[in-house]
This record gives structure tokens, sequence and C-alpha cells, in this order.
């Protein structure tokens, strides 16, 4: 067996292949099968393992067997009690294992190579290659192996820099979502609340006295002020609850057409400024559902029309596709971008051009997309600007008695 399978020129441009690979590489994991064919090419090698330190104890990370290395596992484990000794001298060593016993079979015995892997002064793990039979490992073994540790080195304390890179941009996006998430309810707080503390000190002035006609519409603002605030704070409610899987839902069988009807009717006894019309393709479809809970998704997609389409029409369609329950809620208004279709399911999230234009948190979509989820259906959206909007509601059908 020579020192090395590759000589001159050969070499030299099998480093270089080394090292592109350190340096381009992305993912240890994924470059670490063609790092080890590369360095077997610079020195020959039947196991190579890293061992790296992990709340004290120095565990193997990546290990591969190649040539003799395949057959001896059994007979030799990846030189746990060499890499204590390469560790602790934080030097470059060699070994030899002493084999008792006759030794008419030169394979039975084991060279090893180590070298501590350090980011800046610190020791993080050992590179080890072992081979068996020899020959030992000579002066140019030794600097090519110090070439390949000091590489791997680099290559890891890349990664953990990246690791920590990502971690430190986590925790920023997440303190910006809190940050926006304060932002947000504040000013969606402040709102209402400068509403109804302003009108009721107007109320409250004695150096004025106002008709009965002006008395009435100032406490209807107030009244409908402290609607809103009940709704956000329902709707931040939920939406916690949503999120930590807290919500209770009551789960029963129901029938799709009735809790549309019902919908519909208590819509309607609330005088909203649009025109609702229902059209049930398929009567008597039964669900698995929480009424209330539905309820509440219509009535938030209603709502949205009444903000961005008042005083249009909002067709809501009933029908079966297969298993499943389908549900279109249509409307005339002005549509979303495309690029906003996936968004607007995200808490807080709103459509840039509408924040002024239309008060709201952002939270009605969020809060109807995790509630049809958890009913096991799916919600999305379809929409093109200047064209209305159209939501997609899909809910399983289960057996039951259609009289329900």
């Amino acid at each position: 067996m020579g020192d090395r399978t590759v000589s001159g020129k050969a070499y030299i441009e099998t480093l270089f292949k080394f090292s592109k690979l350190i340096s381009h590489a992305e993912d240890v994991s994924i470059v670490f099968p063609d790092l080890v064919e590369q360095a077997r090419k610079l020195i020959i090698f039947d196991n190579f393992v890293i061992y790296l330190e992990e709340k004290g104890e120095l565990r193997p990370a990546f290990a591969r067997s190649v040539g003799r290395g395949r057959s001896k596992e059994a007979d030799i484990a990846w030189g746990e009690s060499f890499i204590e000794k390469v560790f602790e001298s934080n030097k470059l060593t060699t070994h030899q294992d002493v084999v008792q016993g006759p030794n008419d079979d030169r394979l039975k015995i084991p060279y090893y190579i180590g070298s501590p892997l350090r980011h800046g002064k610190t020791t993080v793990g050992v590179l080890i290659m072992i081979r068996f039979g020899g020959p030992e490992f000579n002066s140019q073994d030794q600097q090519t192996f110090t070439f390949i540790a000091d590489h791997i080195a680099q290559l890891l304390e890349r990664d953990v820099l990246v690791s920590t890179i990502a971690q430190i941009e986590g925790s920023q996006r997440m303190w910006a979502m809190q940050e926006n998430f304060v932002a947000t309810v504040s000013h969606d707080l402040r709102t209402p609340l400068g509403f109804i503390k302003g009108y009721t000190t107007t109320l409250l002035r004695e150096d004025t006295n106002w008709d009965v006609p002006t008395y009435r519409e100032f406490l209807g603002i107030i009244d409908e002020e402290a609607d809103r605030l009940q709704e956000l704070i329902d709707n931040l409610l939920d939406s916690s609850r949503l999120q930590s899987g807290t919500l209770q839902m009551n789960l029963q069988v129901v029938r799709l057409d009735a809790v549309l009807r019902d919908m519909i009717q208590r819509s309607q006894l609330r005088e909203i400024d649009v025109n609702l019309e229902l059209e049930i393709e398929s009567q008597g479809v039964i669900v698995q559902a929480d009424p209330m809970r539905l309820g509440q998704v219509f009535d938030n997609l209603i709502n949205n029309a009444i903000k961005y389409a008042p005083r249009s029409t909002v067709i809501i369609r009933l029908f079966v596709d297969g298993d499943d329950a389908v549900i279109k809620v249509i409307d005339d208004g002005p549509g979303i971008d495309k690029e906003h279709l996936e968004r607007i399911f995200q808490r807080f999230y709103r459509v840039p051009e509408t924040r002024m234009a239309v008060r709201g948190s952002g939270l009605g979509l969020y809060i109807c997309r995790q509630i049809i989820i958890a009913h096991d259906g799916t919600i999305k959206a379809e929409s093109d600007t200047g064209q209305g909007t159209t939501f997609y509601i899909t809910l399983p059908i289960v057996e039951g008695d259609e009289s329900v």
C-alpha cells in the first residue's frame, strides 16, 4: 500500500477539489460523503470519524467506513480509546494498537491518526482516521491530515455561525412580530376607545345642552364603537386560543343548509349593508360541526364584504363535490390582488391598499381558517382586482339523518 493514492499534479488538484467542496458547502451532512471520497484520494484510511463535544462528552457526529473498515467494524468501534488522548493533548497524535496473541493477521492491527478540531482557540472536537494493517502514518500523511482537519474545522465553525445567525434572525423576527402585535392591538384598541371617550366627554359637558336627536346620535356612535371594541377583544382571545389549541369546539351532526339559512336570517335582522342571496344546490348535507363557530366564519366573511364591498350582492352557494360539502361565498367588490391571496389568512395581515380606508385588526380571516381547519376542512380565496372575491370552504360530509 502506498502512502498516498495520487501524487504531483493530481495531488494538488485533489487538494483544490477538497478546498472547493468546503468553501461551497451549504449543508455539512450533504457534503460529508464527497469530503470523505476526496480525502481518501489524498490519504489512505479505512474508517473516518468526527467527534464533537456535547455537554462535556465527545460524541460521534459523522462516521464512514470504507475499504477494510467495512468488515472490521465489529472488531473495533470508532477509536473511542484514542479520542480522549487526542482531545487532552490538543495536538496531532498517532497510535498503533498492541495486538495480544499470534500476529499472523496484520489486518487486525489498527493504526490511528487524530487531530483536534478548533474554533479559534477552543477545541470543539476530534477528527480520527483509522488504517487496518498499516503502514504507519508518515510525516507526509500527517501534513495532509492536518490540512484536512483544518478545513473540516472551518466548515464546522461556519455551520455553527450560520446556525447562530439563523437563531438571531429568528429572535429578531419574533421581536418584530411582538412589536407589530403590540402596535396593531394598541392602535385598534385606541381607535374605538378614542371615539367612546370623545363623545362621552362631549355629552358630559355642563356648558352645552344637546337636543335629543344629537344626544341619541352620539350615544349610537358610542354604542357602535363599544361593539367594535368587544369584537376586537373577542377576536384577540379567539386568535390566542386557536393558536394554542385551547379553543373549545362543540362538534355535532348538523344540516349545513339549515345552518346557512339561520345565518342569513340573523344577518338580515341586523340590516347589513349588503344583499345576501342563498343558493342551495344540495339539500340535506350533513357535516360534523360547531354551528356557533361556523356562524362566526360566515359572519366574518359577510363583514368583510360589508367593509370592502358595501351595497354589493353576496352569493352563498352550497353544493357537494365527492365526499365534501363546498360553500362558496362570492362578492362583487373590488377584489384582491393575487399576491395577497394566501397572506390574507395570516394573523394581523391586511392588504396594504386597504389599511387606511377600512378599519380592522387583520384577525378575522386567520380565525376563519383556524376554525375550518379544526373542522378538518379547507378555506381558500380566489380573486381578480376589480372583479370581486370568492371564498371556497370545504367540509367533510358525514352520514346521518337528514331530518336533523
